[in-house]
């Protein structure tokens, strides 16, 4: 004979045991109650529900207070290394507040982003954690309207919209003071998607402390359309056609950095004995690449934590306004940049360049 499914604990059940009136249960387990019970007795119908093996419904939970507890997390693409680290702060801090992460991956695709947002409110998530946003982004403006928004790692013009990002000018300060330090004066870039804050912001600073150097005119920057390892080995050959003489290329993240060296190294080039390679963000391993990278360290999990606060903060309506938290920024100086080499690019390379161009 079949054994019969046991069934599930109610707030009935505790209620007998306990013998007091439901309602008494309901609030005990409701940390939001506005008509609190004693401790002891809080504590005793926890470890009575425990015993029980008592559950919240969270469909009933959910028509009871209109909320699912539920945040969806919207990324571009999952196997960056950057974004790891930002999720687990994410699911981390929810998880402190008792709501759970549906993550989403956009493959930097906005008719992917629009499907993911739309069903994500369809299945009636309290708010979006989203790090894939366009710096003017109507489109996702329009299908994340009326239900809280924090973007994280990047920004979109929409002022209703909460932010956690990164000091990017002072990463790219500090990136400048250290090849100066080294004797480089004349330092190339190689600057992300200009559609992203990220890109556009870094490429900003990059202008703006590269003028400010003076070493460095004209301005010599190649633009990566995807910040990813192919670019960065493109956007280096392209730097490396132009003929001109550099010492240095300032990489807007650690992945084009990547693709910049082997780029380098196809054509003979060392680094940093010939041309010092810096990039941004510190991603998993960089330490451990060949040369280990010089790069900026930002605060990935911290960052993902922190959007989680704001959008529960934004929840609870302990907050109406937008919140904008800048993260502060380290220099980690490794073996990917040295002192720069007397004469700009040295000859040889000058000609392995031209005769690669040509």
């Amino acid at each position: 004979m079949p054994r019969r499914k046991r069934a599930r604990p109610t707030l009935e059940d505790i209620a007998r045991g306990i013998g007091v009136h439901v309602s008494t249960i309901s609030r005990a387990l409701n940390p939001a109650s506005t008509h609190p019970v004693s401790a002891e007795l809080t504590e005793k119908i926890a470890r009575v529900s425990k015993r029980l093996g008592y559950r919240p419904n969270a469909a009933a939970v959910m028509l009871k207070t209109n909320r699912s507890r539920t945040i969806g997390v919207v990324v571009p693409d999952i196997t960056d290394p950057v974004f790891p680290p930002i999720i687990r702060g994410i699911e981390d801090s929810l998880a402190r507040h008792d709501h759970i992460a549906i993550l989403g991956n956009t493959d930097s695709d906005p008719e992917r982003q629009r499907q993911l947002v739309e069903t994500m409110r369809a299945r009636g998530v309290d708010g979006l954690v989203v790090g894939s946003v366009l710096r003017h982004d109507p489109e996702f403006s329009r299908v994340a309207a009326d239900i809280p928004v924090v973007t994280v790692s990047r920004r979109t013009d929409n002022a209703r919209f909460s932010s956690v990002v990164h000091d990017e000018d002072d990463g790219l300060a500090r990136i400048f003071t250290h090849l100066q330090s080294l004797g480089h004066r004349r330092i190339a870039a190689i600057a992300g998607p200009q559609t992203l804050s990220t890109g556009y912001n870094r490429y900003s600073s990059y202008v703006r402390h590269a003028e400010k150097l003076g070493g460095t005119s004209p301005l010599l920057v190649s633009f990566a359309r995807s910040f990813n390892e192919a670019e960065g080995e493109r956007c280096a050959e392209e730097l490396l056609s132009s003929r001109q003489q550099f010492t240095a290329i300032v990489c807007a993240n650690d992945r084009l950095a990547v693709g910049a060296i082997a780029a380098l190294r196809s054509q003979g080039i060392q680094c940093p004995r010939d041309i010092s390679v810096t990039g941004f963000n510190d991603m998993a391993f960089a330490e451990r690449l060949s040369p280990a990278l010089t790069t900026v360290r930002v605060q990935h999990y911290r960052a993902g934590a922190e959007a989680a606060e704001l959008m529960i903060d934004l929840i609870e309506k302990r907050t109406t306004r937008p919140r904008h938290l800048v993260l502060p920024v380290d220099l980690i100086a490794r073996d990917s940049s040295s002192a720069a080499r007397e004469g700009s690019l040295p000859p040889a390379i000058s000609n392995k360049t031209r005769k690669h161009a040509s």
